[in-house]
């Protein structure tokens, strides 16, 4: 599955995927598969991000627009 809000959201804070992949412990090889969808992205990672950017992870997954986490 591709996931292009993952590109969006590391280009809006100016960040390349080797900073993104450091942040998840992995390679930016594995990370730069999340975003083009070739590798499925892992709960742990999604949290990570979701929390990092500061939005749902549905919003990641292109479940809904809203960028907000609901509280």
């Amino acid at each position: 599955m591709h996931f292009p809000r993952l590109r969006d959201l590391r280009e809006d804070k100016d960040l390349n995927q080797t900073q993104i992949a450091t942040l998840l412990h992995t390679s930016q090889t594995v990370y730069s598969r999340y975003e083009r969808g070739y590798q499925t992205i892992p709960i742990e990672h999604l949290l990570i991000l979701a929390d990092f950017y500061a939005v749902s992870t549905d919003y990641i997954l292109g479940r809904t627009n809203k960028k907000a986490v609901n509280k």
